[in-house]
């Protein structure tokens, strides 16, 4: 089973907010969408689901159209959307009718969640003799318990494809480690699974493959371990427990950023590296920690966005610009 993006493109008015993006995912596995606010992601996401028309593209499994009326596809928003007056039970049923399950199997899977994602004192509250039953409404959780109520709902059909849009924004560290627990159970289920984040972390735990948008364009696409490569060992992090400024100005190394830690480094090949230590061990310095490495995907994204995060406030725009398109 093939997912392929082809050349989707979304406008706001006089605003491009996607222009030309394509990728696929011919095997099971997490593929990532990664950029500032106001990037294109959510956008993206929205113009994959139908949730938004598109300009131009189309979006095809097995080289038939990608129709969430036929795929059993989970989906969890940035924008987190219970209904907060109405019982959360309610809404899980609710939301399992619609993918065809019945009010059995639904409460069965709702009893499963609950216990695997500890919500389930909220689920099923105790019955106080005397006292008239009150069900649990969603505004009186937490926003984690919130969300967690959400990726229940995501995952309650048990679906084939799975949009995770900003899945750990918001969570305290114990939450963050159950949900990427969840994850890596759908990822051993074999799923196909698209990622949005903003946690470059996350995006390496998880993910092989990538696309960096900036302002709608995707600026670096492919294997995430590929890409690191291209770029080479070009990173070095000194520590020695001498000064060792004057012989980095010597021999002309940049620093990225100087540290309490350490020195950061950014060296033209690894020849130059080489020369370094062989100079430090030279002149007798004591070295704590010298490691030369490929960038992070935190310092590719830097990278390859730039300043871009300063004009994004405009592009933040869009978002108000679906909310009308989609009325």
């Amino acid at each position: 089973m093939a997912f392929e993006v082809r050349h989707l493109q979304k406008k706001f008015g006089d605003k491009q907010a996607v222009y030309d993006l394509s990728f696929e995912l011919q095997e099971p596995g997490v593929y990532a969408l990664l950029g500032t606010n106001g990037a294109g992601k959510s956008t993206s996401i929205r113009m994959m689901l139908g949730i938004l028309s598109r300009d131009n593209g189309e979006v095809l499994l097995n080289g038939e159209n990608f129709d969430t009326r036929k795929i059993n596809v989970g989906y969890l928003a940035e924008e987190r959307g219970l209904y907060p007056k109405y019982p959360i039970m309610d809404q899980l049923l609710y939301f399992a009718s619609l993918k065809g399950l019945t009010a059995d199997v639904a409460m069965d899977r709702i009893k499963y969640w609950g216990e695997r994602l500890s919500v389930t004192e909220y689920l099923f509250p105790e019955r106080k003799p005397g006292k008239k039953f009150k069900p649990t409404l969603a505004d009186q959780m937490s926003k984690g318990n919130q969300q967690k109520i959400q990726l229940m709902a995501a995952l309650i059909s048990d679906p084939e494809f799975l949009i995770l849009d900003e899945p750990l924004s918001g969570l305290d560290p114990v939450n963050t480690d159950l949900f990427k627990s969840v994850i890596r159970e759908e990822i051993d289920k074999k799923k196909y699974i698209i990622m949005s984040s903003h946690q470059m972390p996350v995006i390496e735990e998880f993910c092989e493959d990538i696309t960096i948008l900036n302002r709608g364009k995707a600026v670096v696409q492919g294997n995430l371990n590929e890409i690191k490569k291209s770029y080479g060992r070009v990173n070095l992090f000194v520590k020695c427990d001498e000064d060792i400024t004057d012989t980095i100005k010597t021999l002309g190394i940049t620093v990225v950023n100087d540290t309490p830690a350490g020195i950061q480094l950014r060296v033209k090949s690894e020849a130059e590296a080489k020369n370094l230590l062989r100079e430090l061990s030279d002149t007798n310095k004591t070295i704590v920690r010298f490691e030369l490495r490929e960038p992070s995907l935190h310092e590719i994204f830097i990278e390859s966005v730039g300043g871009a995060a300063e004009g994004n406030d405009q592009d933040t725009a869009f978002d108000g610009m679906e909310e009308k398109a989609g009325e």
